[in-house]
């Protein structure tokens, strides 16, 4: 092995890319090849019934686990306890790294003053169409971070939260997000989330009124439709900014129906 002046293997990054898993086959081949610059690739998997564990142990740079799906930051967590290298590169399958965005993390990692966390921006695809506003404009999230002492909110169910010590950054160049190919996927994404966010306002002691069941969903869609602009995003606006609504709508039925349950 030729070590380079810095007495380190040469082309290692000491990142560990990690992605969690169910039910991926349409996704996992082309995100796996766009981490082929990580050091390890970790994917866990939560007992998927398509093809997804087969095509990700084809490669053989990738590692695959399964694991029980409890919650998505427990899934997250569990990942972050496998990784053996000091940076995370956490993507979910649906997510494609760009050229400069691949050489800007490479980048940031050689970088001995980088912070400890970098939010990613989003440029969200739907239905294989840019979607330029209907909210999603604004939107990021981390995904490069140093593994010491980070984790996952165990309380944010949805939309999940990572706690770093320290700064965080913002990386230049966006990821690409195909967040989902048709109107039924994104609904049922849409009615999981939902039930998800039911949990998170129970356990926060929410006690939905009329205000909930019927302004929220409205206010959601007109705030994202009319204020975030998604009327520029033509019919795919329309559409997701409904579906977001309807999101909204099942959280507090949802609550309801588990009240009236117990």
């Amino acid at each position: 092995m030729t070590i380079n002046s810095e007495g380190m293997p040469p082309n290692k990054i000491f990142l560990s890319a990690l992605i969690i898993t169910h039910n991926e086959e349409h996704n996992i081949k082309n995100v796996l090849n766009a981490l082929d610059f990580a050091d390890e690739i970790i994917v866990v998997d939560s007992f998927s019934t398509d093809k997804t564990v087969a095509i990700a142990a084809a490669n053989k740079n990738v590692t695959v686990v399964k694991n029980r799906f409890e919650s998505y930051p427990a899934q997250r967590n569990f990942a972050i306890g496998l990784a053996t290298h000091p940076w995370i590169l956490f993507l979910d399958a649906d997510e494609r790294l760009t050229p400069e965005l691949k050489e800007e993390i490479i980048t940031t990692i050689h970088n001995k003053e980088a912070l400890p966390a970098y939010y990613c921006y989003r440029t969200f695809m739907f239905k294989n169409s840019k979607l330029r506003f209907s909210g999603w404009q604004t939107d990021k999230i981390i995904r490069l971070f140093k593994k010491e002492n980070a984790q996952y909110d165990l309380n944010k169910i949805v939309h999940e939260k990572l706690t770093v010590p320290g700064k965080t950054g913002e990386l230049k160049h966006k990821l690409i997000h195909y967040s989902y190919r048709n109107y039924y996927e994104y609904r049922q994404k849409m009615n999981v989330y939902g039930k998800l966010k039911a949990i998170e306002e129970l356990n926060k002691g929410t006690k939905p009124t009329l205000y909930h069941f019927y302004l929220r969903p409205l206010y959601q869609f007109f705030y994202q439709y009319i204020i975030r602009m998604g009327i520029l995003d033509g019919r795919n606006g329309i559409i997701i900014c409904y579906l977001n609504a309807y999101s909204v709508y099942i959280r507090f039925q949802e609550i309801k129906a588990i009240r009236i349950k117990n």
